[in-house]
């Protein structure tokens, strides 16, 4: 692990953890939406969390989605589906926070948080932690 971002790495993995755990809550109450929007930035932790470990900092959503692409993907360090799950995850927070007359299904927000889950057990894999 990044000695320089250890704190930062372990908060954004905590985070990610209890961003999955507070999907499955709203799942279980109805709000689709919102378990889909919670199950995307669970994976944004995490892969903020890998960037990190990689000395790499961004402000915003597309950069971190860009870099992660560009330093864990085209390299080979994590499977593919983990950059075409991210963009999915992406997506659906997009439908879920600004679809206005459409939302996200009970089946795409669990698939969702099963996606998020996924994705920030093999970042913790790669980070070793």
């Amino acid at each position: 692990m990044n000695d320089k971002y250890e704190k930062e790495i372990t908060a954004n993995l905590e985070r990610g953890k209890e961003s999955i755990a507070a999907s499955g809550k709203l799942v279980e109450e109805g709000y689709f939406d919102f378990a889909a929007s919670r199950a995307y930035y669970a994976a944004f932790y995490a892969v903020s969390a890998a960037l990190l470990n990689e000395g790499a900092e961004f402000s915003k959503h597309s950069g971190v989605i860009s870099a992660f692409h560009k330093k864990f993907i085209k390299t080979g360090k994590l499977e593919a589906k983990y950059g075409r799950d991210l963009r999915w995850l992406f997506e659906l927070r997009g439908i879920g926070d600004y679809g206005q007359t459409a939302h996200v299904s009970r089946e795409d927000a669990g698939k969702a948080i099963k996606t998020a889950e996924s994705l920030l057990q093999s970042i913790k894999k790669l980070i070793k932690t």
